[in-house]
């Protein structure tokens, strides 16, 4: 990536085997521009730099001497940042900042990559909003065919005017200017719903996806749990909320539940379901922040457990699922049993049964198929 700030190599995280795919866009561009600008008019740089967002590292790898932290809830974007650093001859470690944690002091320069989630995007304003004043330089971007109206709204909603720059190579600025007199508000995240039909109250952070109700995929996997083999070591991969590995629990209460999930809001809202649902109950469990099975041993599994994604951020493809398919094989014990619910229409199938063998359909409706492999 050539910037005004510099020339950088940088890759994708996971890598991508599209290569049209870049760990950068016209708006971390465009974003980076405008900082150089910002800088000469200044004759200085910021003192404190808060990132959001930033999806590959392109912005902490360009803005590196500023020791920016970055503040995401992708611990694959926190890992793709560190990568990046890395391959650039970077030796400083990255400030890595949970989206599930609160930053703390005051920043004198805010840039914003406005995420797909826009209740991701209110929690982060209304928590960013004690961190800031009338003197902090903020700066969102966005490709302007993911600019919803509603990120206006929410900006102004919670900081102030918002100005836009002209589109440029199919990207736009925000500026926003905080009013001071705005009254600071609570982030409505996390949030809960009841469901009647599986008897259970969710916790969900702000960017776990199916945040008001329980997805479709979901509960027509819970309604096939009855032939699930007996398992004394699980792993729900691809957490979420955690309902899938709690709901197993519920009918292996002697089996350890591992939740593995790369968003920091899905591994909170697991644990915090996890703590809720079997208060007072001795049954085991852990969390884990991880992209997939990468920290799991080979060989260690009874059953997997997985309602794949099939997005990465705005880019769609199976990608993530088959790296997830790939180290259920690896750590599954001879025997062991991957079961999978997706949309009809996902190639998962053939994916499956070539790294498998093997892969048969247990359960069907219009929408939605369970598969199952078996690691032989």
């Amino acid at each position: 990536m050539k910037s005004a700030l510099g020339e950088w190599q940088l890759r994708r995280c996971p890598p991508s085997s599209d290569v049209s795919l870049q760990a950068w866009d016209a708006a971390d561009e465009l974003m980076l521009a405008h900082v150089s600008e910002l800088m000469t008019a200044r004759n200085a740089g910021f003192s404190r730099v808060l990132l959001l967002n930033d999806a590959h590292g392109a912005l902490a790898t360009s803005l590196n001497g500023l020791a920016p932290i970055s503040w995401s809830d992708s611990c694959l974007a926190h890992r793709a940042a560190e990568q990046n650093l890395h391959r650039n001859g970077i030796e400083s470690s990255l400030q890595a900042l949970a989206s599930t944690d609160t930053p703390d002091g005051l920043f004198d320069l805010v840039l914003i990559r406005i995420p797909k989630t826009n209740a991701l995007l209110e929690d982060q304003l209304a928590r960013l909003r004690p961190h800031i004043n009338a003197d902090t330089v903020i700066v969102a971007a966005a490709m302007v065919k993911h600019l919803q109206k509603s990120a206006f709204v929410c900006m102004e909603q919670y900081l102030g005017k918002v100005t836009t720059s002209l589109a440029a190579r199919k990207a736009r600025l925000l500026f926003v200017e905080l009013d001071e007199s705005l009254p600071e508000r609570p982030s409505p995240y996390p949030s809960e719903f009841t469901d009647p039909e599986i008897g259970m109250t969710l916790i969900n952070h702000a960017n776990v996806f199916s945040r008001s109700h329980l997805d479709h995929g979901a509960r027509f996997f819970l309604s096939n749990y009855a032939d699930l083999p007996d398992s004394a070591q699980v792993v729900d991969l691809g957490c979420g909320n955690g309902v899938l590995g709690i709901k197993l629990q519920d009918i292996m209460p002697e089996a350890h539940v591992q939740f593995i999930d790369e968003s920091y809001s899905a591994i909170a809202s697991a644990r915090s379901n996890h703590e809720r649902h079997f208060a007072g109950q001795a049954v085991h469990a852990d969390f884990l922040v991880a992209d997939g099975l990468e920290r799991r041993n080979c060989d260690s599994v009874d059953l997997v457990l997985c309602n794949p994604p099939f997005h990465q951020q705005h880019v769609l493809g199976d990608q993530i699922a088959r790296s997830m398919f790939e180290g259920s094989k690896r750590c599954l014990l001879k025997g062991g049993e991957l079961r999978v619910v997706a949309n009809r229409h996902l190639n998962h199938p053939a994916s499956l049964k070539y790294l498998f063998g093997n892969c048969r359909a247990v359960a069907s409706n219009r929408k939605f198929v369970i598969l199952k492999a078996v690691k032989r």
